[in-house]
């Protein structure tokens, strides 16, 4: 069934259609407008403007009209603001300034050797890989800046259909029609126990080997979180979760201090009080890639960005398992 509307929502969509009528009307004439009212003079803001001196007239008087409220006061080819006038002008005027500083921010985001890339991450990346990888592009473009994001995959990825990011690392592979997705490397995952765990003494495990046990994930909506339900389902188990968090490190911490076990990527710096196991079945690791919105096209500093990115493919994670 369809549902109407109500009256407030058809006042406000109203109101909102009209307003954008007004400033469809009014947006073009504002620089004609302000010109003329510097000058006070028809003839010589025409000139500035580069437009024929009737256009501009006529421009004005469409203007009063639409408005329907007298801005000039006129004496020949000169003119003088109406009170309303000088209280339009200083709206206009900011409104350009404005628009400049719009236009002047996009072409400086869109500069080739001084541009700006929006670029997200997976917090689990954020300490040593993004950090890298940043450094060894800077080395060739040292200009260019960055807007950094570091949140879960979900997220990251609703940015990207928002148009707040460009390119965001994330896992596992994003499968949906308007994204583009591309392979970068792939980090084997970990089975982490406390360090007076009765598997600590181990080197490697099966997985189903901690079917019994009780773990501590990320939270659903997580990439590392459907990877450990999902390799737990291969295994022949259902994880039962004690806690369920928001950053890696935190549960290592839990387990330390006892609360259960986890799947992770493996640390940056190894944390004491656990143990961290190879895992030989299934196969446990993880594929990162990098995400875009299809069809969105890239400002050169992003081309340049993802180039680099995809240049990297195989070499994005450093292999951190520990020895036989």
């Amino acid at each position: 069934m369809l549902h109407q509307p109500s009256s407030g929502a058809w006042m406000s969509m109203n109101r909102y259609v009209e307003d954008m009528a007004v400033t469809t009307l009014l947006a073009p004439r504002l620089a004609y407008f302000v010109a003329v009212a510097r000058h006070e003079h028809v003839t010589r803001a025409a000139h500035e403007l580069g437009v024929p001196q009737s256009t501009l007239s006529r421009a004005m008087v469409r203007l009063e009209q639409d408005l329907g409220v007298t801005l000039f006061a006129r004496k020949g080819r000169t003119v003088a603001l109406t009170t309303a006038g000088r209280t339009f002008l200083a709206s206009a005027e900011q409104a350009l300034t404005e628009i400049d500083r719009a236009a002047e921010s996009v072409q400086q985001d869109a500069d080739p050797a001084a541009g700006k890339v929006a670029f997200g991450f997976l917090h689990t990346l954020g300490s040593e890989t993004v950090p890298g990888l940043i450094r060894a592009f800077r080395a060739d473009h040292p200009r260019i800046r960055f807007s950094l994001v570091q949140n879960y995959g979900e997220a990251m990825l609703e940015k990207l259909r928002a148009g707040e990011l460009d390119l965001c690392l994330t896992s596992p592979l994003p499968d949906a029609p308007d994204l583009v997705a591309r392979r970068l490397d792939e980090q084997r995952l970990r089975l982490v126990v406390p360090d007076d765990h009765r598997l600590a003494t181990r080197k490697r495990i099966r997985l189903a080997e901690a079917a019994e046990e009780t773990f501590v994930t990320l939270e659903p909506g997580y990439g590392m979180r459907r990877i450990t339900d999902d390799l737990c389902a291969e295994a022949g188990f259902t994880p039962r979760i004690a806690f369920e968090g928001e950053e890696a490190e935190t549960l290592r911490g839990l387990v330390a201090a006892g609360l259960g076990v986890a799947l992770l990527p493996p640390p940056a710096v190894p944390r004491p009080g656990v143990v961290e196991l190879s895992v030989t079945a299934p196969r446990a690791v993880r594929e990162i890639g990098v995400a875009w919105l299809d069809g969105h096209p890239d400002t050169p500093p992003v081309a340049e960005f993802k180039r680099f990115l995809l240049s990297r493919r195989g070499r994005l994670i450093p292999d951190l398992e520990p020895p036989a």
